[in-house]
């Protein structure tokens, strides 16, 4: 992919722009300053319509999705669609031409054993080699520059990947990894359910998935372990924290641990590393950073790491753009602070 310079624009278009995270990526892509955002289509064959939410960042209505209009009027397409959508349409823009930063889970599980158990409604078209490139930007930079369809990752396994993968690759860790996450509601969409109705969430916390969630698994693909998984709704708009425990090997202490995570997110924006004082959500919410602290009990004892980040925005919108930002050579941090 050939690189652009500091004075080019990237014709983009954002599919989905009615939920969530497309209303999120339209707020930040409208004032980044090299993304010319020319088209903005809902996630199927729905009237126009114009979004209040978005008034005076984008007034032109809504179109429906028209995969064809997308390849042919823009550089660079973000996708804020349901799986099984995005799995149809990312493979037909991306063999156009178009660069394809996809916000669904359909392309980040590599096996295809696993993408069939964990996301059996995408059709076939999952279940090809597309030539994703995961899309952690800390993890991937380089591979990232010339990527033509990008997975970006899934909200819960940015914060668990970011915290545990360098303690991981250094050997720090025994086996036996317990990751105790909670999530805003925003995190389950925009589409209602029971699970997310106001008055089942209103003063309530519930665990979900225990063993079935399907970012289990894109958490060990990239971690290379197995690990215990357990998420949690909390009544929040916004936000995950997860409160992760680990065995240290014989001899390892607090010190080492912050050691190989300096060294890891020594060049890495939105990486915040806190060390003995915890993070917490507020402190990243509306913001592209991943916070990490940790405490340990002592050496070669238990390790207690705390991440926190927005799920909408270094879990979705944000890091989708800053996948995009170094996909096109541009400053990692353009439109994310």
């Amino acid at each position: 992919m050939t690189l652009m310079n500091k004075y080019s624009t990237v014709r983009v278009g954002i599919a989905g722009v009615t939920g969530y995270t497309g209303i999120e990526l339209m707020r930040r892509l409208a004032r980044h300053p090299q993304a010319d955002v020319r088209l903005a289509m809902a996630s199927g064959a729905s009237e126009s319509r114009r979004l209040p939410a978005l008034g005076h960042i984008w007034d032109e209505p809504v179109q429906p999705l028209d995969v064809e209009r997308l390849a042919r009027e823009t550089n660079a397409v973000f996708l804020a669609l349901p799986d099984a959508v995005a799995a149809d349409v990312a493979p037909v823009l991306a063999a156009r031409g178009t660069r394809v930063f996809d916000l669904s889970g359909a392309f980040r599980l590599r096996d295809n054993a696993l993408r069939s158990k964990w996301y059996p409604h995408t059709g076939a078209a999952a279940l090809v080699d597309a030539g994703a490139t995961y899309g952690l930007t800390e993890i991937y930079r380089r591979e990232l520059r010339d990527a033509a369809l990008i997975a970006c990752a899934g909200c819960y396994p940015t914060a668990a990947i970011l915290s545990l993968r360098p303690l991981i690759a250094a050997g720090l860790l025994e086996t036996g990894v317990i990751i105790d996450a909670k999530s805003g509601i925003s995190g389950a969409g925009k589409t209602p359910s029971e699970r997310t109705h106001f008055s089942e969430c209103h003063g309530s916390i519930s665990a979900y998935g225990v063993f079935a969630h399907r970012h289990a698994a894109e958490i060990e693909q990239e971690l290379g372990t197995a690990v215990t998984f357990v998420p949690h709704l909390v009544p929040l708009d916004r936000g995950i924290l997860e409160t992760i425990y680990a065995r240290l090997k014989p001899g390892v202490g607090s010190d080492d641990v912050a050691r190989v995570l300096t060294a890891a997110y020594d060049d890495s924006p939105f990486v915040r590393l806190t060390g003995h004082d915890l993070p917490e959500i507020k402190h990243v919410a509306h913001t592209n950073f991943c916070d990490v602290g940790w405490r340990v009990d002592r050496p070669g004892g238990q390790l207690v790491m705390v991440a926190v980040i927005d799920n909408l925005v270094k879990g979705a919108a944000g890091q989708a753009i800053q996948n995009f930002n170094v996909a096109f050579g541009f400053d990692e941090t353009l439109g994310l602070n």
